[in-house]
């Protein structure tokens, strides 16, 4: 798949290219489960809603359920992330969907996450709200 977007101007250009940046470090800290790496792309204030609908308010919130989750993730094989959309919602607030698939010896399944994130006044972008969705066969 490739990204969608909308015609773009260079700071939107530079803005894309920092939020596919993320989306990899998300990538790269679930394939090594980690949890800090994971948890630093997270605003304070996020709001993150598992896969199997767990709600998590707050990067307390969060950390808690990460740290006790991710390096004990019990599942062998490959995970990718890959955005497929990102909609700038104003400058500073996207919308980033993303196609993640984990795939093993045995299997492959597939989930739909939706990052919404904000822009700091540093430039630097943060995953505020998100929700982590499994696709269904069929």
């Amino acid at each position: 798949m490739t990204t969608e977007t909308t015609e773009t101007t260079g700071t939107e250009a530079a803005d894309i290219q920092a939020i596919k940046e993320i989306v990899a470090t998300v990538q790269r800290t679930q394939r090594a489960k980690d949890p800090e790496g994971f948890l630093a792309l997270f605003h304070p204030d996020a709001l993150w809603t598992t896969g199997h609908g767990k709600v998590l308010i707050g990067l307390d919130a969060i950390a808690e359920f990460t740290r006790a989750v991710l390096p004990a993730a019990n599942w062998e094989g490959e995970v990718t992330y890959e955005p497929v959309h990102i909609q700038f919602l104003r400058p500073d607030v996207a919308a980033v969907k993303v196609r993640q698939v984990y795939r093993s010896a045995e299997e492959e399944s597939e989930g739909a996450p939706l990052y919404v994130m904000t822009k700091r006044g540093d430039g630097k972008w943060l995953l505020h709200a998100c929700q982590n969705t499994q696709v269904q066969a069929g």
